[in-house]
């Protein structure tokens, strides 16, 4: 393997903003790693697009980010791993990592008394995503999964400890706490930014999971067994792209990112089309 390929980026695609949390987590697993972000904000979200439509634009986002000549893919939106991974598998020929089978791993390897909360968006919930991995793991564990939409305003808003927040978590949380899980599977890139709002209403025992974490780990796996691991020695550059620049991008994302950023590329929607 030339060393050229070491030093290439590793791509990360989401529907909008949130998987910049996925950037996050990668940044610190892998420090010395370069990083490309997409993010499809003129087309969010995908949850409430057809399983086609979601394939169809993870393949263009992913031609988009191979452009960047990138070495591997973590697509860091629960909806496009649940729906358009396979396809992405059969037509890509580089490691491609989603949310849903690290994020499963981890939580099954955490569980203690065999259940397990999943909490996300409409769609992510609705088709079962988790569940299904999970079982397929492991048949003998009971997943409850709980739809919170109302985490992804509150976590662009930045209202990471605001009264409010507490309230919406105690009201979305308590049917999962009556469960007695005790281990929670964060099925949504925007939800760790309020990781200390949901652990205190969950309770002290429960485990939660990031399955930005989760990716991380995976992707580092993947790397070290293409013998693809970054050897530079340095710390990795990040480039952001998105499909529209909506007017709190910069704002939110540097919450999400826990710094500043510079730059913010807008890649013209007609032109991703277009060209794939």
């Amino acid at each position: 393997m030339s060393i050229t390929d070491k030093q290439k980026p590793i791509g990360v695609f989401d529907s909008g903003i949130g998987g910049l949390t996925v950037v996050k987590r990668l940044a610190s697993t892998l420090p010395n790693e370069n990083i490309i972000y997409f993010g499809d904000t003129a087309r969010v979200p995908y949850g409430s697009k057809s399983n086609s439509t979601v394939i169809e634009y993870s393949i263009q986002n992913t031609k988009f980010l191979l452009q960047k000549n990138i070495k591997a893919l973590v697509v860091a939106c629960n909806t496009a791993s649940s729906i358009a991974i396979p396809d992405l598998k059969k037509i890509f020929d580089i490691p491609i990592i989603g949310m849903i089978e690290p994020g499963s791993r981890m939580a099954l390897s955490k569980t203690h008394n065999k259940k397990i909360g999943v909490i996300g968006t409409r769609a992510t919930t609705s088709n079962l995503a988790y569940s299904k991995e999970i079982k397929r793991l492991n048949d003998k564990v009971e997943v409850f999964e709980k739809p919170c939409p109302l985490f992804v305003p509150l976590a662009e808003e930045g209202w990471i400890k605001h009264r409010a927040t507490y309230e919406i978590a105690e009201e979305y949380l308590k049917e999962l706490r009556e469960e007695e899980i005790d281990t929670l599977v964060l099925g949504c890139t925007h939800y760790p930014i309020l990781t200390e709002v949901i652990q205190k209403v969950i309770g002290p025992k429960v485990s939660l999971i990031d399955s930005g974490v989760a990716s991380s780990e995976l992707i580092k796996l993947e790397l070290e067994k293409f013998n693809l691991l970054s050897d530079s020695g340095t710390i990795g550059s990040q480039e952001y792209y998105v499909s529209d620049i909506p007017a709190k991008f910069k704002e939110v994302a540097e919450l999400f990112l826990g710094r500043g950023i510079e730059h913010v590329h807008k890649v013209d929607l007609e032109v991703l089309i277009s060209e794939h």
